[in-house]
C-alpha cells in the first residue's frame, strides 16, 4: 500500500482510537457534576469511575483472540457500534443504575478498538515503516487522553450544553469512524476455522475482573485488609490459575501462552505494564492537583496539562520517522525509559508552591519519554512473533499496559487519600483547629475549595500538593522497572511485509507448496 492509502485506511483507525480514549477521560471533570443531579452515593461515584475502565481491560484478550480469526474490519465496526449504544444509554442516563450499565457497553466496545486498532495497522503496514504510523497513534492517543478532561470541563461550564454532553460528544466520531472504515480499509478475508475458547475467555474475564474490582474498590468501600479482599483476590487468582490450565490445552487458546517463551514479548509485556503504573497511576491525579492545589477550573485544569500532550506529540512522532527511515529501534525504547524515569523523579518535587513553569518542563520531559516508549513496546513485540499471532501479542501487551494502569490509579488514589488526610490533620492541629474542619473531603470527590474558609483553604491547597509530589515519587521506581526491561530486549531487524503478507507466506510454508518463502527483514534490503 502506498503512503497515502495507509493514512486513507488508519483515518478510520484514528477516529474510533479517538472515540475510546475520549470515553475514559471527558467524563473525569463532570463525574462531580453529574453524581449531585442524578443523587447517587460515593460508592455510585466508584463504580462510574471503574466501569467502563473494568470492561475495557477484561476484554481486550478476548477481542485481540477474535482478530486472529475473523475479519478485522467487521470486529472494528462492531465494537465502535457497542461504544455508541453505550454513549446515548449514558447520554440519557436518568438514574445511576442505567449509567453504570452504559459505561461497561463503552468499555466492552472501547476494549475492542484499543485491541483492534493496533492490530489492523500491523496487518496493513510492515513493521519497518509502521513506526512512523505508530508515532501517529501515539499522537492520537496522547491528544485523547489529556483533551478529554478539558472538553469534559468546558461542556460542564457551559450551562446550555452540560454533562450529558460528555456522553453525546464521542457519537458522531464514531459513526465516521464506522464510515470511514467502510469506505478506506480495505482487507481479504482471511477468516480462519477454529473454535473459540468460550470457556477460557469466560475464566480470563471474570479472573481479570475480580482482581480488577479489588485494586479498584479496596480502601475506598472496604479495607485493603478485609474479608472482601480475601474473597475477590483468592476467587480472582483460582479462575486465573483454571484458565492457564484450560489455555495450555486447548488447540486455539485465547492468549497462547507459547507467546511467553518468546523473550520479546516477554520483556515487552512486563514492561507495558510498568509503565501503565507509572504513567496513569502519575498523571490521573495531575488534574485534581491544578484544580485544588493550584485553585484552577476544569478547562483551565485541561489546558495546564498541553506540555505534556505536546512532549508526547512532538517525541511519538519524530521517534517514529527515525525509526522507518533507519530500522534501528532500541535505542529509542532505552531513551525513552530513561526521559520517563526523569519527569517522574522531577514531578515528585513539586508542591502547591511549585512555579508552573517548572511544573510545565518536568511534565514535557515525562511526555518525551513516554511518546519514545509505548508505542514502540507494540512494534518490538509485533516484529517477532508469527502473523497468526500479531492479534494476540498485541492484545496482550495492551492489557497489560491498562491492568498496570488501574492498579496504578486505584493504589495510588488510595495513597493520596490517606496522605492527604495525614497532612490536613498536621496542618489543621498547628493551625489550632477542630479536626470537624477536615470534612472538606479529600475522598474521590474533590472538595468544594470555593467555599472553605481561606485558612483551611490553604491547609487543603498544601495536603493536596504534597500528596500529589509523593505518588510520583512512588511511581518513578516502576518507571525504572521498565527501563530495565527494555535493557534486556534484543534488537531484531525490523520486517519490510505486512502483516498480511506474512500470514499468506506462513499459509503457503504450511501447506508445504514453498512459495511462501520467509518474510524479508530490513537486513535483507539495500539501505
Amino acid at each position: 500500500m502506498s503512503d497515502r492509502q495507509i493514512l486513507q485506511a488508519m483515518s478510520g483507525l484514528m477516529a474510533g482510537m479517538f472515540v475510546s480514549i475520549l470515553a475514559g477521560t471527558v467524563v473525569a471533570n463532570a463525574l462531580p457534576r453529574i453524581m449531585a443531579d442524578l443523587q447517587a452515593t460515593q460508592s455510585a461515584y466508584t463504580w462510574v469511575v471503574t466501569a467502563e475502565l473494568l470492561a475495557m481491560t477484561a476484554t481486550v484478550p478476548l477481542w485481540g483472540k477474535l482478530a486472529d480469526l475473523y475479519n478485522q474490519k467487521l470486529l472494528l465496526q462492531i465494537s465502535l457500534g457497542l461504544f455508541v449504544v453505550g454513549s446515548l444509554l449514558a447520554g440519557f442516563s436518568q438514574e445511576v443504575g442505567l449509567l453504570i450499565f452504559s459505561r461497561v457497553a463503552q468499555g466492552i466496545g472501547a476494549g475492542g478498538l484499543t485491541a483492534l486498532a493496533q492490530v489492523v495497522m500491523a496487518a496493513i503496514i510492515p513493521p519497518r515503516r509502521l513506526g512512523k504510523y505508530a508515532g501517529i497513534f501515539g499522537a492520537v492517543f496522547a491528544v485523547g487522553t489529556v483533551a478529554g478532561p478539558l472538553i469534559g470541563g468546558v461542556l460542564v461550564d457551559t450551562s446550555w450544553l452540560g454533562w450529558r454532553w460528555c456522553f453525546f460528544i464521542g457519537v458522531p466520531f464514531a459513526l465516521l469512524a464506522i464510515v470511514l472504515l467502510q469506505r478506506t480499509l480495505k482487507l481479504p478475508d482471511l477468516r480462519r476455522e477454529a473454535k473459540i475458547d468460550y470457556l477460557g475467555a469466560f475464566l480470563i474475564v471474570a479472573g481479570v475482573s475480580a482482581l480488577l474490582i479489588w485494586v479498584s474498590l479496596a480502601g475506598n468501600s472496604f479495607d485493603w485488609a478485609s474479608w472482601q479482599t480475601a474473597a475477590l483476590t483468592g476467587g480472582g487468582l483460582v479462575l486465573l490459575l483454571a484458565a492457564v490450565f484450560v489455555e495450555s490445552r486447548v488447540p486455539e487458546p485465547v492468549i497462547p501462552l507459547g507467546i511467553f517463551r518468546n523473550r520479546t514479548v516477554s520483556l515487552t509485556t512486563v514492561a507495558s505494564l510498568f509503565v501503565g503504573l507509572a504513567m496513569f497511576g502519575g498523571t490521573v491525579f495531575l488534574s485534581q492537583y491544578f484544580q485544588i492545589s493550584l485553585g484552577k477550573s476544569p478547562t483551565v485544569a485541561g489546558l495546564m496539562s498541553l506540555p505534556m500532550i505536546l512532549g508526547l506529540l512532538v517525541s511519538s512522532t519524530v521517534a517514529g520517522q527515525i525509526i522507518s527511515r533507519t530500522g534501528r529501534w532500541k535505542v529509542y525504547l532505552v531513551a525513552g525509559g530513561v526521559t520517563m524515569t526523569a519527569g517522574l523523579g522531577l514531578l515528585s518535587t513539586i508542591d502547591s508552591e511549585t512555579h508552573f513553569g517548572l511544573t510545565s518542563i518536568y511534565m514535557a520531559v515525562m511526555g518525551i519519554g513516554v511518546g519514545m516508549l509505548m508505542q514502540n513496546l507494540v512494534l518490538a513485540a509485533q516484529n517477532d512473533v508469527p502473523a497468526t499471532e500479531l492479534g494476540a501479542a498485541t492484545s496482550v501487551l495492551s492489557f497489560f499496559r491498562s491492568l498496570g494502569g488501574t492498579i496504578g490509579t486505584s493504589v495510588l488514589g488510595a495513597v493520596l487519600a490517606n496522605r492527604v488526610a495525614t497532612e490536613m490533620g498536621k496542618g489543621l492541629a498547628d493551625a489550632g483547629a477542630p479536626a470537624g474542619e477536615s470534612a472538606a473531603g479529600h475522598g474521590s470527590a474533590m472538595p468544594d475549595m470555593a467555599a472553605l474558609p481561606a485558612p483551611i483553604r490553604e491547609i487543603v491547597e498544601h495536603a493536596y500538593g504534597v500528596a500529589t509530589g509523593e505518588l510520583f515519587l512512588i511511581a518513578t521506581p516502576f518507571a525504572a522497572l521498565a527501563l530495565l526491561c527494555v535493557l534486556f530486549v534484543k534488537e531484531k531487524p525490523l520486517k519490510t511485509t505486512s502483516g498480511m503478507q506474512r500470514l499468506a507466506e506462513e499459509a503457503g510454508d504450511a501447506d508445504g507448496n514453498g512459495t511462501g518463502g520467509p518474510s524479508r527483514t530490513a537486513a535483507d534490503v539495500p539501505a
